[in-house]
């Protein structure tokens, strides 16, 4: 068996392919299914029994064990929609770089297998979790659509559209937009507007409207639908808004009292990349939106993340250090070069520190969360390696870009 170890000597590019060429392996060898940080409620314990705390415990307790119960409360690995549409995006950019039948035949595989896991009796194509989940407030059977899956799915399907020109990929992505207009709550405010997370109920949840924001933008910019595109342009203006004096987003909105959530963490990354996403397909060069971008990197970069790459869990809170903190750290300064070169060398620093300090030494797989005392080492597929495949990918193209 090869070592996995960093060679210090190795240029970047063939250090972030050999990891990633070691995480595709375990990933294909696991058929692309996995086990979830938020699973616990698809085994056979009656967890329901106990109220509407039972739930709610049992998955805060289930993500939290660093030793692996599922298989004896009967959890199996499952094929999760995200994570596709997160390999599918990975795979497509791994191809337009350096093309291979084995990675072709893979992402027309993944297309499919994610065209048929979506949720049915919608306005337009969608995608959930295939778990169950459970707050305080309410219980969302397995499959009930969100946009954040939905939204993972639509990137892989445009990148899928642009490296093969699958005129069935197009019309995948644009199927998805009745979804986002018909079935999910929108309000329109003084500032913009906003789209709530589920068909459920209506909320205000920033980087969920903005992924929203973001599909509609995709398929708006490929069909020339101007009233597509101004819808996402106005989720945008929203929330540029809300942005924090610092530069920072807290995680939602509370519409009965108006009170935001503060949860600073890897959303900060996410919010910043669908601003850049949308001004983009949608052609805008707006001032504020470069503004509040290049103050919500500083916030991210500077207040996130060690010199090191080592990301905080929730600001200020340290500790877990978690994988999605790390990958998605990596896609958002990778795609700021850009704004500031600094910033895609610092994505280089947290993808080195993240090899290092978070990946099983034989294997190749990426742990979920590494405390203090103890480092929770169960390899869950959407969490941790579509994300980190996704993320070593990109590093990949910058690091082939910048030699070129």
């Amino acid at each position: 068996m090869l070592s996995l170890r960093p060679i210090s000597r190795m240029n970047h590019f063939k250090h972030f392919q050999s990891a990633a060429l070691y995480l595709r392996r375990y990933i294909e060898a696991e058929d692309y299914q996995g086990y979830d940080p938020y699973d616990a409620l698809n085994g056979w314990f009656p967890f329901r029994l106990f109220g509407k705390w039972g739930p709610v415990i049992a998955i805060q307790v289930m993500k939290r064990l660093p030793i692996n119960l599922r298989p004896l409360l009967g959890i199996q690995k499952q094929t999760n929609a995200k994570a596709l549409g997160l390999l599918l995006e990975a795979y497509a950019l791994w191809h337009q770089m350096a093309p291979e039948p084995a990675l072709e035949a893979t992402c027309h595989q993944l297309f499919q297998r994610l065209m048929k896991c979506q949720s049915k009796g919608y306005s337009g194509i969608c995608w959930g979790y295939p778990f169950h989940w459970a707050s305080p407030l309410k219980y969302l059977p397995a499959h009930t659509p969100n946009i954040v899956a939905t939204a993972f799915a639509a990137r892989g399907i445009e990148t899928y559209y642009q490296s093969f020109q699958k005129p069935e990929a197009l019309e995948a992505l644009c199927a998805i937009v009745p979804f986002v207009l018909n079935d999910l709550e929108r309000e329109e405010t003084e500032s913009g507007c906003f789209i709530s997370y589920t068909p459920v109920e209506k909320d205000c949840c920033y980087n969920a409207s903005l992924l929203a924001g973001e599909i509609l933008a995709r398929a708006g910019a490929l069909k020339k639908q101007s009233e597509w595109l101004e819808i996402a342009r106005q989720t945008v203006e929203f929330v540029v808004a809300q942005q924090q004096p610092d530069g920072c987003w807290n995680y939602s909105k509370n519409l009965e009292t108006g009170k935001e959530r503060v949860q600073i963490d890897f959303h900060q990354g996410y919010v910043i990349d669908s601003i850049r996403l949308i001004a983009d397909r949608g052609g805008w060069k707006n001032p504020a939106w470069e503004k509040a971008v290049e103050k919500g990197a500083s916030f991210y970069r500077k207040e996130q993340f060690f010199e090191d790459g080592r990301s905080l869990w929730r600001i200020p809170t340290v500790w877990p250090l978690e994988i999605h903190n790390q990958s998605q750290g990596i896609l958002t300064f990778v795609h700021l070069d850009q704004l500031d070169s600094s910033y895609s060398a610092f994505a280089n620093t947290i993808g080195k520190w993240t090899i290092a300090h978070m990946r099983h030494p034989r294997k190749g797989y990426f742990f979920y969360r590494k405390l203090s005392w103890y480092t929770n080492k169960i390899p869950f597929m959407r969490w941790s390696q579509a994300w980190m495949l996704l993320s070593l990918v990109h590093l990949m193209v910058h690091a082939k870009n910048s030699e070129s």
